[in-house]
């Protein structure tokens, strides 16, 4: 008896599980419900973008930049060939480095991401591509471009110091030395830099208050005016601009970048179409599904192409709102260990089997 064919798009579970991990178990899961599982590694952009690309890396090296409080970390880049590399850039701005009392974005910094790139240029890449992502910070890509000789100024002319909190007091900006590389950030949200549908959407994940979150904001429409000369309002527009408090816009005044969905060029690369051309479902998930999942992240774009592909689709989330209407879900009951995602796998795999069986 063939088994069918199940696709399970796997991506790391926000500091719970790494992309392997939740690879194991779902695809443990679906064995056991009696399907046959191809794994795809996933991300878009954020949490677990180089364990997603391992497979493709030639090599990784490490190197010593300033965390989001401006201490030394150890982040990763790797290579997919000999002109192009990858920054994760989490590894160097992320939450994950941070304890929760650390957690402040009117003082965190992307100044290890410009530091990050800068060793990228100088082991010889021409071409660099920025995952967007899991971010500390809401400085606008500030600090990264303190990196490349960049300098935001008060109104007395003098230089401010790291963190969106300094933005309000913003009002000229120094240009400096745009690295001189083909710069592609993977945007994971489709959010603009300012407004209320901005990168403040994202401030309290970060650790802001509601009162740190409105000064955060009001910073960055400082930045902007500041930048105008550098096409500031425009790259602010831009969809993406937001992503990761606004490295992506960052990315685009700051680096002379461009941005593209992070989703999508993983997938792209993973050829996630072909393998839904024979199989009979699709299985993904996160840790947490909500509206902003179908707002440029991993688990929409896979519905999205699993709608198109006529696949049906299961999602495993411990907490989950807002799932479109037609998709299976496994959620609920807390946070979830190994085991219970590997259960949760199992059993809404065999629902949906059995509903395709008839």
């Amino acid at each position: 008896m063939n088994r069918p064919l199940v696709v399970v798009v796997a991506q790391a579970f926000k500091e719970t599980f790494t992309a392997a991990e939740v690879a194991d178990r779902m695809a443990a899961g679906v064995e056991s419900a009696g399907g046959t599982p191809l794994v795809i590694l996933g991300s878009d952009g954020g949490d677990g973008l180089l364990e997603a690309l391992r497979s493709d890396l030639i090599e990784t090296e490490s190197h010593s930049v300033s965390d989001p409080i401006g201490r030394p970390v150890e982040a990763q880049l790797g290579w997919l060939d000999r002109s192009t590399v990858v920054v994760e850039s989490r590894l160097a701005c992320g939450l994950a480095l941070l304890d929760r009392r650390d957690r402040d974005p009117l003082r965190t910094s992307t100044r290890g991401v410009g530091e990050l790139i800068d060793h990228a240029v100088s082991s010889g890449a021409a071409s660099i591509v920025v995952g967007l992502g899991g971010s500390a910070t809401m400085d606008g890509g500030t600090g990264m471009a303190r990196a490349w000789g960049w300098e935001f100024r008060n109104k007395d002319g003098i230089a401010l110091p790291d963190g969106g909190g300094s933005l309000l007091d913003v009002v000229e900006v120094d240009s400096g030395d745009s690295p001189a590389v083909e710069l592609i950030g993977l945007r994971d949200v489709e959010n603009v830099l300012t407004g209320v549908d901005g990168a403040r959407v994202y401030a309290a994940q970060k650790g802001a208050t509601n009162a740190a979150e409105g000064a955060l904001a009001r910073g960055l429409e400082r930045l902007v005016a500041a930048a105008a000369r550098f096409g500031g309002a425009e790259f602010a527009a831009q969809p993406g601009a937001g992503a990761a408090g606004g490295m992506g816009f960052g990315l685009l005044c700051f680096g002379r970048g461009r941005l593209v969905r992070g989703a999508s060029w993983m997938l792209d690369r993973a050829e996630l179409n072909t393998a839904l051309g024979a199989a009979a479902l699709v299985v993904t998930g996160e840790g947490c599904f909500d509206q902003t999942s179908s707002s440029g992240k991993l688990t929409g774009e896979v519905l999205n192409r699993a709608d198109s592909a006529g696949v049906p689709a299961l999602i495993l989330a411990p907490q989950a709102n807002d799932v479109p209407s037609g998709v299976a879900v496994e959620s609920g009951g807390g946070l979830w260990s190994a085991d219970d995602l590997e259960a949760r796998a199992r059993a809404g795999t065999e629902r949906a089997l059995r509903l395709l069986a008839g």
